[in-house]
């Protein structure tokens, strides 16, 4: 499994992590706001509209309403990744890394635009008489690259278990152990119990359920949030102000943040930002072509909310609870984790101006003298009684560190180093540091006006973002799996779905996470590649829908 494991790092890196990737996805929704004359602007007051049922016509085909369907997309996006996703885009990136989440968005909800209109546009009624359609529907039908909509299947499926099962439940089940001492089992059975008794209703029960747990979550979720930033309103300019200044100077560092490259904050910015909202990816269009719509164009236009709501609006508060409440820079207790870790040769201190600068230069990839430490520390009862080196965590040094299998029982002995990590896995660190992900934000909501309790905002809404993200995910999968082996595989595939889910909530879940990774890209750029190929047509579908719309209205 380490050679997969190893494998799936160097795909990754050839793909998502490589330098090109961002700017290919921010290039094609670039081209596509100028192309159709920023119809994110142009059409926003339209979508509110169509949203809201208001020029629905009885009769029209389809599962769902355009607000279900909307729903629906959203339980997708609106997940882990708003709350740790954004905390671990700014532990990396600074807060330049929102601004680069922001234009992702933006961009964003004209790729959405595109890429929902098309799937729409081709979709198919199945057997059972419901609809699927995606990516792969136009891929095949209209692009006639069959060998195409199969690989962007096969990675949807895949993406089904790495983003909308297996780690959502995982996380959850961490949550609830860590607020309220649940075991994780536990959790993954009533959990598992719950999902399939609604996946195995399909996609009318999966809207009804979604419709109206998105609007419970967002407001939850919010009115935390606000809780936090207007109990810091002081820091709310300067919040906003190291956003745009970090991202037009270079991330500056900060307390015990050593700083962020441009490219760092550019790349986690809008990585995250895709891994948020998924415009581009390809996996809303399967819900969005569920809607009752003659014209696919009306469908196109409700998406364009979609990255609003969920980057623009819930992710730009969790940046800013996080900001504003100074959490982001402050060294807390913590376990460090060995991907974000590593011991380096030598004393450092964040207050020598030279020896930071190394730091910066060596987490950001730059010529610098710092090396890896290799060889032996002395401990006793947990404390190192050796010197010569310095333990770095989430982009931070490390403070009063002691070194055990767990906290209480602490480790006396010999820990042999190499390539600046302990060889002993059963051997964890503990110590004051930088922390990320939910961590962070759970850190953040503890300053507000809700005090300690804030921390029950985050985990209730990590439980429910994660929940709804599995229950859109099962939809997804289960539509690539009718276009790769008919509606016969839908029930085992939910099935399986559902033990997985079930399964991940006490399983280690790191290669799924990469395994996911790899697939999302596998994902998006065939996705981007077919909506450049059809841009006339999206622009003449987007010409013939007004002209409808007007002529419609105007009897």
């Amino acid at each position: 499994m380490d050679a997969f494991g190893q494998l799936l790092d160097s795909l990754d890196g050839m793909l998502g992590g490589a330098v090109w990737f961002p700017y290919v996805l921010l290039g094609v929704g670039l081209f596509f706001t100028i192309y159709l004359k920023f119809p994110q602007i142009r059409y926003f007051k339209h979508a509110c509209k169509v949203v809201t049922g208001k020029f629905d016509k009885k009769g029209t085909e389809g599962d769902t309403t355009h607000f279900q369907a909307l729903a629906t997309a959203l339980s997708g996006t609106v997940g882990t990744g708003n709350i740790g996703g954004v905390a671990l885009a700014i532990s990396i990136g600074g807060p330049a890394a929102l601004f680069w989440m922001w234009m992702t968005a933006f961009f964003g909800m004209t790729t959405k635009f595109v890429e929902v209109t098309l799937s729409h546009k081709y979709r198919e009624k199945t057997q059972d008489g419901t609809m699927a359609g995606g990516p792969m529907y136009y891929m095949d039908k209209r692009l006639n690259m069959k060998w195409l909509a199969i690989l962007f299947a096969v990675a949807t499926v895949i993406s089904s278990f790495g983003t909308g099962s297996l780690p959502q439940i995982n996380n959850i089940a961490q949550g609830m152990e860590a607020t309220f001492g649940f075991a994780p089992m536990a959790t993954g059975a009533v959990l598992s119990i719950l999902l399939a008794l609604v996946i195995l209703g399909g996609i009318k029960r999966i809207a009804a359920i979604t419709s109206r747990v998105v609007p419970i979550m967002a407001v939850i979720y919010i009115v935390g949030a606000l809780g936090v930033i207007f109990y810091n309103v002081e820091n709310i300019g300067p919040s906003f102000a190291s956003i745009f200044v970090d991202a037009f100077t270079g991330s500056a560092a900060a307390g015990g943040f050593l700083g962020a490259s441009f490219a760092y904050a550019f790349n986690r910015g809008v990585n995250r930002g895709l891994f948020s909202n998924e415009a581009g990816q390809g996996s809303a269009p399967i819900a969005h072509a569920s809607a009752k719509a003659d014209e696919p164009v009306s469908e196109g236009m409700v998406s364009i909310l979609e990255p609003f709501i969920d980057t623009i609006i819930i992710c730009t508060l969790t940046g800013l609870v996080i900001l504003s409440s100074g959490v982001w820079n402050e060294k807390f207790e913590t376990h460090f984790e060995r991907s974000s870790m590593s011991i380096i040769k030598g004393d450092y201190s964040e207050t020598n101006k030279a020896q930071r600068q190394e730091l910066y230069n060596y987490l950001n990839g730059n010529d610098s003298k710092v090396e890896l430490f290799n060889g032996n520390i002395d401990v006793v009862n947990g404390e190192p009684t050796s010197n010569g080196f310095t333990v770095l965590h989430s982009r931070s040094i490390g403070e009063d560190i002691r070194f055990g299998i767990t906290e209480k029982h602490k480790y006396t002995g010999i820990v042999e180093v190499k390539n600046g990590m302990p060889t002993d896995d059963s051997i964890s660190l503990i110590g004051k540091s930088l922390v990320h992900s939910a961590e962070l934000t759970t850190k953040a909501f503890t300053r507000g006006f809700f005090g300690d309790s804030g921390q029950y905002i985050v985990s209730i809404g990590l439980l429910l973002f994660a929940f709804s993200t599995a229950i859109a995910w099962s939809y997804y999968g289960d539509r690539a799996m009718i276009y790769l082996l008919g509606n016969r595989s839908v029930m085992p595939y939910r099935v399986f779905y559902v033990a997985a889910f079930f399964w991940a909530s006490f399983a280690d879940t790191t290669l799924v996470w990469k395994l996911a990774a790899v697939a999302i890209v596998v994902m998006t750029l065939p996705n981007l590649f077919g909506i450049m190929l059809l841009r006339k047509e999206m622009k003449q579908s987007v010409d013939d829908y007004w002209v409808k719309f007007k002529k419609d209205n105007e009897q």
